[in-house]
């Protein structure tokens, strides 16, 4: 078992006394006596403390054998003084005389000959003690008992006092923690100094030399209602939470008790000393729990890179320092319930751990952290990852539009009837129009929840809430390509012969001449006047399979162009004129319109798109969200979701070539 140095406390403890006259064979004498069991050895609760203590009475310190007798622990008054004091058969006995010319001395005299029950309580320190663990029995005092309460292995004998109970019920049992002058509950300074005892005469009291008993008070262990039963059973709840929270760590309880740590910080210190130990680093304080420092934390344990740039200086050298890059799932949510006002035991999270973290307690002095929001944060940010990570041609071939709701909004085609025309001399500007040919689109909502579940959170699986936020992210990515590219390929009644926007054949194959080709039907389209559309291609789309050849045109400043092999020093009238953009999508099988050699010639999407993307509020990344699971499951739940549409704008944005006849 560990024992623990301590700052000496004070600990009084109620006893029976017993006073009497002086005898009538010893005239030398006529001062009253009395004879104090001041302390039987058995368990005695205390304040303050969460267990019962016993005094080891062989190892306690009597450094005089006159000490002062006070009168309810006041420094300044007292009613005589010790002159013997022993150990007897395993109890503390004091026998002394009523020596002080005090007016409580005589208050004390008087009122024990009309039978009022005065009771000692003696005060001393507990220089030293160990907890006795539950189950366990040790032998002290030449008594047997079973724990768990306090073992004071060192202690020192202060004084001894006389209490009226009922007038003081503090004064019963009482524990101060101050090293120097000790103060009682009620404010009264107990001064180390011990009194001379004082010369006297006769009491003029004493008059009756028959003996006169105080009736005896036996000594038992105090309960808890006799000593303010709200605060007492408060402070008595509050130490069994600390016992539990640190378990066999009895060195730490003692602490905690000792230097009266909060439930939260005896939670924190469980953590810590459970948690391996890295390069001792020197701290002047301990930052608060913010939301800041705890998602600081997790990013630093999930080794997410350009930390510095997200958070400042402060919070960086705080989270370092108090979680040392290795802050998991279950201590998160743990420190984050804690924050937001658990306080019952957390070593280990359960539901009503995942409750509190999740839906703070409102309370005084609680600075909340939003435990949903950290994961959030941190999810969107692995969760761009994610969505990053997938193919993104579609965003360089479209136009982007920010709607506002989930109305059909309407693009009217910019090719059409909107030349200036001159200003007549009145100064009437003409009426220009929109068009006749408009373009619906409208944002849908596509989106996907997955779950971390009991046995993540237990196994402090950190790696769950960044590996589930980027599978959710790629699946944002994966559901935007394939509502584009089926938009996009569905495209047999918007690229067509008629409207001079599409072209098959041998010599529509991706090559020079098929370049030329498609750039002079794109250049030769009219606007609905018959006038020139006025703007030139400059996106080649090609499926993978061209990607190499499409590549080395926009490259090559000569070719070889004849079977022989022979270079011919002419130069490439393409070469990067048009810049190149792949998709997979174009070859894959399971999209409508499909093809390994099909390619297209397309306008800047900035310029004359033909297709377009719009997002609700401009929001072009998904969105993540967590939140605590609903009663029949115990884990967190992550929803990624995404809302936008696709639609084909204006087919003079570009042209098709079918690549083969």
């Amino acid at each position: 078992m560990m024992t623990h140095d301590t700052t000496p406390r004070m600990i009084t403890a109620r006893a029976r006394l017993s006073l009497s006259r002086p005898k009538s064979d010893d005239p030398a004498s006529t001062l009253r006596r009395f004879r104090i069991v001041a302390y039987t050895g058995v368990p005695i609760h205390v304040r303050f403390w969460d267990l019962p203590l016993v005094i080891d009475l062989e190892k306690l310190d009597i450094p005089s054998q006159t000490i002062p007798i006070r009168f309810n622990h006041d420094g300044n008054t007292g009613i005589g003084h010790t002159e013997r004091i022993a150990i007897e058969d395993g109890q503390l006995i004091a026998e002394g005389v009523v020596s002080r010319a005090t007016a409580e001395a005589q208050e004390f005299v008087a009122s024990a000959e009309n039978g009022f029950p005065w009771q000692a309580s003696v005060g001393t320190t507990a220089d030293k003690f160990r907890v006795i663990n539950e189950n366990t029995t040790v032998t002290v005092n030449g008594q047997e008992f079973s724990g768990p309460f306090y073992l004071v292995e060192q202690a020192t004998l202060r004084e001894i006092s006389v209490v009226d109970l009922g007038a003081d019920s503090n004064s019963d049992v009482m524990l101060t923690a101050h090293a120097g002058p000790s103060f009682l509950a009620g404010g009264d300074v107990m001064s180390d100094a011990t009194p001379t005892p004082q010369d006297h005469g006769n009491d003029p009291q004493v008059q009756d030399q028959t003996p006169v008993q105080v009736p005896e008070i036996q000594a038992q262990a105090i309960e808890p209602q006799a000593v303010e039963p709200a605060r007492y059973q408060e402070d008595l709840e509050r130490f069994k939470a600390i016992r539990a929270i640190f378990g066999q760590r009895t060195d730490l309880a003692e602490k905690a008790i000792r230097e009266k740590w909060s439930l939260e910080q005896c939670q924190i210190e469980a953590l810590r000393a459970e948690r391996p130990r890295g390069p001792a680093i020197l701290a002047t304080s301990e930052p608060p729990t913010t939301t800041g420092l705890l998602e600081c934390a997790v990013l630093m344990a999930a080794r997410y890179p350009d930390l510095e740039k997200t958070f400042d200086e402060g919070t960086l050298q705080a989270a370092e320092r108090r979680y040392k890059g290795r802050l998991g799932l279950q201590e998160l949510i743990i420190e984050a319930a804690l924050a937001n006002g658990y306080r019952g035991r957390a070593t280990r999270v359960d539901s009503d751990i995942l409750r509190t973290a999740f839906q703070p307690q409102i309370a005084a002095g609680f600075s909340t952290v939003d435990i949903g929001g950290i994961l959030s944060s941190v999810a969107n940010k692995f969760l761009l990852q994610g969505f990053f990570s997938v193919e993104r041609t579609w965003r360089n071939i479209c136009a982007v539009r920010n709607v506002r709701d989930f109305k059909a909004v309407k693009s009217y085609r910019l090719i059409g009837r909107d030349q200036y025309e001159l200003v007549g001399p009145g100064g009437e500007l003409k009426h220009g129009t929109l068009g006749e040919e408009a373009f619906e689109n409208r944002a849908d909502t596509y989106g996907l929840m997955l779950t971390i579940d009991r046995r993540d959170i237990i196994n402090d699986d950190l790696g769950a809430i960044t590996t589930i936020p980027r599978k959710l992210g790629r699946g944002s990515g994966l559901a935007i390509n394939d509502v584009f590219w089926k938009t996009f390929m569905n495209n047999a009644s918007f690229f067509t012969a008629g409207r001079k926007n599409y072209a098959a054949g041998t010599d529509t194959v991706l090559s020079i001449d098929g370049l030329t080709k498609a750039e002079q039907m794109f250049l030769d389209m009219k606007d609905a006047d018959g006038n020139p559309i006025g703007i030139n291609p400059e996106i080649l789309l090609v499926p993978s399979s061209l990607s190499a050849l499409a590549s080395q045109i926009m490259k090559s400043t000569e070719l070889r162009i004849t079977a022989s092999n022979t270079t011919y020093g002419v130069s490439n009238p393409h070469a990067g004129k048009f810049r190149v953009e792949m998709s997979r999508y174009l070859a894959n099988t399971n999209y409508t319109g499909n093809s390994t050699k099909a390619w297209y010639l397309l306008a800047n999407p900035n310029d004359l798109p033909v297709i377009e993307v719009a997002f609700l509020n401009g929001q072009e990344s998904p969105t993540i969200e967590t939140a605590e699971a609903d009663f029949a499951v115990l884990g967190i739940r992550m929803r990624g979701y995404h809302d936008f549409g696709v639609a084909l704008l204006d087919p003079k944005g570009g042209v098709k070539m079918k690549g083969e006849a």
